[in-house]
């Protein structure tokens, strides 16, 4: 689930009552919440019955917390309420997340064994590794939301001789490191300062609904390039994560009472007023820069591919101005140079998807429709899977 969903989601289920209020950096379970009581009502769900026993009969309940506190709000945790309605699977996937978490804060460690042996063959050193679980600990408790691979080796003596079956050469070389998708983009957002637990789903998600970033793995568009380096160009101070990090300390620093609001406030003031003047004194060039950069993003949307009747235009979603009719037409028609319109799905959502018919090669666009799923259309009439779809 995206961040802003997850978010949705803990809302409603803190508004049922049945966890502790979600937007909460802490890292911390005071003794006050009841851990005894929330575990004594937690068995009474048949999911949770033998965890919580186990627990229970171990007298002293300490929890393993992390260093982060919030002087408002402590760790999510769930209040022991059993739900009133039945949930919907988010709903109920991330309140048994929420439930098992709790129980493992006060589970036993985890013992995991690990077997390096190393095997001479030739003169030349070759590493075997082993590792299996002893000792499951508190993960028997936060199943099915850890997941650990045993790998086991034969038993080896020191100084055996062992068979070698073959020998493999593999060539490999450094990939890049993964994109982002929305889960990870929040942990690096927390680790750098960026935004509070608050707001940093909702930060993510103005970056899509502005068209700054799109996709599960998170590509930047071009208007998302080209708005930073216009920003870096003109007033790099407004893309500076120092400020926003240390503004949040800050403010964090008032909730715990060691800075004054007064002093905060006027720090932030005398950073921002140069920041906002050179921004008002260059606006229009900003602006300027800004409006060409969303020009190119809108046409850039609307082009499908290159045409396939002149092999020189690109095809673009097109309106009629007489019947505000959708349809894809070549670039070219305004210089009389072809002629090629080809009819769209008047409902929905259109998108150029960047790729080829397997078919017949021709550009192919995703269509989605409220109700529906995407499905995707080669508007080429003279393509064999029109064919198909007459002989079905």
């Amino acid at each position: 689930y995206t961040p802003r969903r997850t978010s949705n989601i803990a809302e409603r289920l803190y508004l049922e009552a049945l966890i502790s209020y979600p937007r909460t950096s802490s890292q911390k379970l005071p003794p006050a919440i009841g851990y005894r009581n929330i575990l004594e009502a937690l068995g009474r769900h048949p999911s949770y019955k033998g965890l919580t026993s186990d627990l229970l009969e171990r007298g002293d309940l300490v929890p393993n917390e992390g260093s982060k506190s919030d002087p408002a709000h402590p760790a999510i945790y769930p209040t022991g309420n059993m739900p009133e309605r039945v949930l919907s699977e988010p709903e109920r996937r991330l309140w048994d997340l929420i439930v098992r978490r709790f129980m493992a804060v006060f589970g036993e460690p985890a013992i995991r064994q690990s077997v390096k042996v190393t095997v001479e063959i030739g003169g030349h050193i070759f590493y075997l590794r082993g590792r299996q679980i002893v000792e499951e600990g508190w993960m028997r408790f936060y199943k099915p939301y850890v997941r650990f691979e045993d790998v086991l080796l034969p038993q080896i003596e020191e100084g055996e001789k062992v068979k070698v079956e073959r020998v493999v050469r593999e060539d490999k070389f450094t990939k890049p490191p993964p994109r982002y998708n929305p889960s990870s983009l929040l942990k690096r957002m927390e680790k750098e300062g960026i935004g509070t637990k608050a707001t940093r789903a909702d930060i993510i998600e103005t970056l899509y609904k502005r068209g700054y970033i799109s996709g599960e793995s998170i590509v930047v568009s071009n208007l998302g390039f080209d708005v930073i380096e216009i920003l870096s160009g003109y007033c790099p101070q407004v893309i500076s994560v120092d400020f926003t990090r240390d503004l949040e300390e800050k403010m964090e620093m008032i909730q715990i009472g060691s800075e004054k609001m007064e002093s905060v406030v006027n720090r932030a003031i005398r950073h921002l007023k140069p920041v906002l003047g050179t921004l008002k004194s260059r606006e229009t060039e900003i602006g300027k820069a800004l409006s060409e950069s969303i020009r190119k993003m809108r046409m850039d949307e609307r082009i499908v591919g290159q045409c396939p009747v002149c092999g020189t235009g690109k095809l673009l979603i097109l309106r009629s101005r007489r019947t505000k009719k959708r349809f894809i037409g070549c670039t070219n028609f305004f210089k009389g140079l072809c002629k090629a319109s080809f009819p769209l799905p008047q409902k929905g959502t259109l998108k150029p998807l960047r790729k080829n018919c397997k078919l017949c090669g021709w550009p192919l666009i995703q269509v989605r429709s409220r109700g529906r799923r995407p499905w995707n259309l080669c508007f080429n009439p003279e393509c064999p899977s029109k064919e198909r779809v007459k002989q079905g």
